[in-house]
């Protein structure tokens, strides 16, 4: 009977070890067929393809809006049609890994994301005033470019920003603390966890457009990866230097945070603001951390009395 037994449960305990990672390399890489169509453009940067878009009017000053971890640009339309409606042309892109932007394999870091801003920023030959906008972890990359390219840059926008004081769940804090296994348990439980998050019904035509969007995410490969590698990447930083070094070469930054966030802590605003006490902020009460699809009128709102008070 033992002889029996021992076998299966090695068969039995293989393939468990492989079927997360059997399962992400039988999803589908993005291709030809699937960016024919598309909204927007392509551009062939030194790490992949960048899926962009450009929104507003043909001139005026340059926004590049940056999304959050786990989103496609679509999640920033309303950020995006704000900045357009107060006259800047406006940058969005997919970052890579997510919407229809390459899924290079390696390390998602701080090098790693603003070496693909700082590509597009040279294809699109986009060189001084710039304001860039990010959400989320796209705040943190927002955050790490503006205080190397202080030349750059006229003024930053961070909503619901990370890299300052995030609550994470005990499930993101183990897949990113522990190696190997935290991979496996990231494969494995990752995308139900995502998809239990995205609504059935969506309420107004925003969300579901970002519900589509990210259902359409698990399905391709390199999605959860780069999850992971970014959370053990950009999202590991504590940007405080940076903060400081904004504030003192005077960059203008404006900070909106969600009043009922349950990843940004509102208390975040007592160290943003003793680490840059000229940063400017505001509170879009009532509103989570999806506030950019969920609370975009109300952000947008927010944004513009902060940039013209």
């Amino acid at each position: 009977m033992n002889w029996f037994i021992i076998p299966v449960v090695v068969i039995v305990g293989t393939v468990l070890v492989i079927w997360p990672f059997y399962l992400e390399r039988s999803k589908p890489v993005i291709g030809p067929n699937e960016r024919h169509g598309a909204d927007g453009a392509f551009a062939q940067l030194s790490q992949g393809v960048t899926h962009y878009r450009w929104v507003g009017p043909t001139r005026g000053p340059v926004a590049i809006v940056v999304p959050g971890l786990m989103l496609p640009m679509v999640s920033m339309e309303a950020v995006a049609k704000g900045l357009g409606n107060l006259g800047y042309r406006v940058l969005m892109y997919d970052l890579y890994g997510r919407g229809l932007s390459d899924a290079p394999t390696g390390q998602q870091n701080r090098a790693f994301f603003l070496r693909q801003l700082s590509d597009l920023i040279t294809y699109h030959q986009l060189e001084e005033d710039i304001t860039l906008a990010g959400y989320s972890m796209g705040a943190g990359i927002v955050t790490a470019y503006a205080s190397e390219n202080t030349h750059q840059i006229k003024q930053i926008i961070l909503i619901a920003p990370s890299c300052i004081k995030t609550r994470e769940s005990r499930f993101s804090r183990f897949c990113t603390k522990v190696p190997l296994l935290g991979n496996w348990v990231h494969g494995m439980f990752a995308a139900a966890r995502i998809k239990r998050t995205i609504p059935a019904q969506a309420q107004t035509k925003e969300i579901e457009d970002v519900s589509r969007a990210q259902r359409r995410e698990l399905r391709r490969r390199g999605y959860l990866p780069a999850i992971l590698s970014s959370r053990r990447g950009m999202l590991c930083e504590v940007q405080e230097a940076e903060h400081r070094q904004l504030g003192r070469q005077g960059i203008r930054a404006i900070v909106i945070w969600a009043g009922a966030d349950p990843i940004v802590p509102l208390r975040a605003i007592g160290l943003m603001a003793e680490w840059n006490r000229k940063a400017r902020h505001e509170v879009v009460e009532n509103a989570g951390h999806s506030l950019p699809f969920t609370h975009g009128d109300a952000l947008v709102k927010a944004m513009r009395n902060t940039m013209f008070d």
